[in-house]
């Protein structure tokens, strides 16, 4: 079990204990810091809204080791859809050891981080609300509610992972912008006795659009963009009769829908919001605190796990005292333009299945016929999707090993690991020597002081790879990203250091 801290003695509050909160706490517990986490339900609920994982959360999994457990559960399918459009998008040319989209209800997810965090040692606390925050130059306090009463707990950083109505963000007097729901479509999760076959259904049609996977033990995921019902609002109660109308209307069957014990169903509408800032001052916020949009492609997950991830390396530096200045606020710099770009996409497929006029109807099935007709339009959507072209600080259509750029799971010889992902399980910097005689790593001093930061490693790529030819030596962030690269013909030199891991006395900070 857990040993629970006590708050004089905590660094950082997570305030949320879904799926972004505890990726963080882990994150941030493997970079050294004291973490506890409070979440205000007494457990976890039953049912599931998201389902999909994308490449490159899966590979974020991997870099720390844990990935299997996912994988080993989860259901893979090597495409996924964009709009609900029928031409899907193949997943197979994809750069990773995980080419699929991989299935696995949410609660699973959560479950098996909750697990990891009790090996961890990282505390999570139940029924504590929080309920006001104040924030001073040294630290946070926190209002919060608990069985035992109200209390106050304080940290040097606290943390909002707890969702759309994030009281952290509210609290912390952070703008919410965006706009309300002005449409909705029906989720449900029940048993069917006349599945489609193939596990997966993609239909259109003059009146919508039906969207179905099976989640296995004969239990399947359906959404309808049903046109006859999407002026109802998100709270209006759904039941089973509403989806299998919709299923006959959409489809011309109901599937043998039948109402079983673990039948869920929710009505969920296009609201789109997004945080001014993800920080202010000591409050930071990850997640659905940060940014809610329609679940469109399922991207919601994916994308406040890898917020956790690249937040997790900084603030963990941040509170030990080693980062530089400005490190922390790259947070926001780097995450919010991602959040934007998937507003961005969740938006444009709307456009494309939840308009009714005649006009959306004809925009979305001739978009549906270049998707069909453009193996380039779809490697590029299915790109975006899998979350692996997602680069700091470049273009998009920048070079695999420019910097900011993600580092692939590149296969190497003679290194303590096979690939980059093994180098990565401690959620360290890698410096990466490719081709050690003509760079001053080799020189015990020069790296001495960033020790207990930074791997150094010597290997040879083990394959070819033409995209990473005449890379000389790599510095690769804890998350992943290429910080810095020395090619051919680049003159001997050392990466810098300072710029990346702060600066230090001695012969370690040149």
């Amino acid at each position: 079990m857990a040993e629970i801290p006590e708050a004089s003695a905590c660094d950082v509050i997570v305030v949320g204990a879904g799926p972004v909160g505890m990726w963080l706490a882990a994150e941030l517990h493997r970079g050294g810091v004291r973490t506890v986490v409070l979440e205000r339900r007494a457990e976890r609920p039953p049912h599931s809204k998201a389902l999909t994982i994308y490449p490159r959360t899966l590979e974020q999994f991997a870099m720390r080791g844990i990935a299997e457990r996912w994988t080993q559960e989860g259901r893979p399918v090597p495409s996924s859809h964009f709009a609900i459009l029928t031409n899907r998008l193949d997943f197979s040319f994809l750069d990773t050891r995980f080419p699929y989209t991989l299935f696995l209800p949410q609660r699973r997810t959560e479950e098996l981080l909750a697990e990891h965090l009790a090996e961890l040692g990282v505390a999570v606390l139940r029924e504590h609300a929080v309920t006001g925050l104040r924030q001073d130059a040294d630290g946070v306090d926190l209002d919060v509610v608990t069985p035992a009463g109200t209390t106050s707990l304080r940290a040097g950083y606290v943390v909002g992972c707890d969702g759309g109505n994030s009281v952290v963000r509210a609290c912390a007097g952070i703008g919410w912008t965006g706009e309300p729901s002005t449409w909705t479509a029906i989720l449900g999760d029940t048993r069917l006795t006349d599945p489609p076959p193939g596990g997966a259904l993609t239909l259109n049609q003059p009146g919508g659009s039906i969207y179905m996977v099976a989640l296995g033990d004969g239990r399947w995921r359906l959404a309808t963009i049903d046109h006859a019902i999407i002026a109802d609002p998100v709270g209006k109660p759904v039941t089973l009769g509403d989806l299998r109308a919709s299923a006959l209307r959409l489809a011309g069957t109901d599937f043998g829908m039948r109402e079983a014990a673990d039948t869920w169903l929710s009505r969920v509408g296009d609201e789109t919001r997004h945080a001014a800032a993800y920080r202010a001052g000591r409050v930071l916020l990850a997640g659905d605190a940060a940014h809610i949009h329609f679940p469109a492609g399922g991207q919601g997950l994916n994308l406040g796990l890898q917020d956790a991830t690249n937040l997790g390396w900084k603030l963990a530096a941040t509170v030990r005292g080693w980062a530089p200045e400005e490190l922390l606020d790259t947070y926001h710099a780097e995450r919010a333009p991602v959040g934007r770009d998937v507003i961005a996409d969740s938006r444009a497929q709307c456009a494309l299945f939840a308009n009714p006029t005649p006009a959306g109807i004809a925009l979305r099935d001739r978009f549906n016929e270049f998707l069909g007709a453009h193996e380039s339009l779809r490697r590029e959507l299915a790109l975006r999707l899998s979350g692996l072209a997602v680069g700091y600080g470049i273009p998009e259509s920048g070079p695999a090993s420019a910097v900011g750029a993600r580092v692939p799971d590149l296969e190497l010889r003679a290194a303590p690991a096979p690939s980059v992902h093994g180098l990565l399980r401690a959620a360290k910097f890698v410096l990466l020597a490719l081709s050690p005689a003509d760079g001053p790593w080799h020189s015990p001093d020069w790296l001495a002081g960033y020790r207990d930061h930074l791997d150094v490693v010597t290997a040879e790529l083990a394959d070819k790879r033409p995209d990473w030819a005449g890379v000389r030596a790599l510095l690769i962030r804890p998350d992943g990203h290429l910080a810095w690269a020395l090619r051919d013909p680049d003159p001997p030199a050392g990466p810098p250091l300072a710029s990346w891991l702060g600066s230090l006395s001695g012969p370690a900070g040149h």
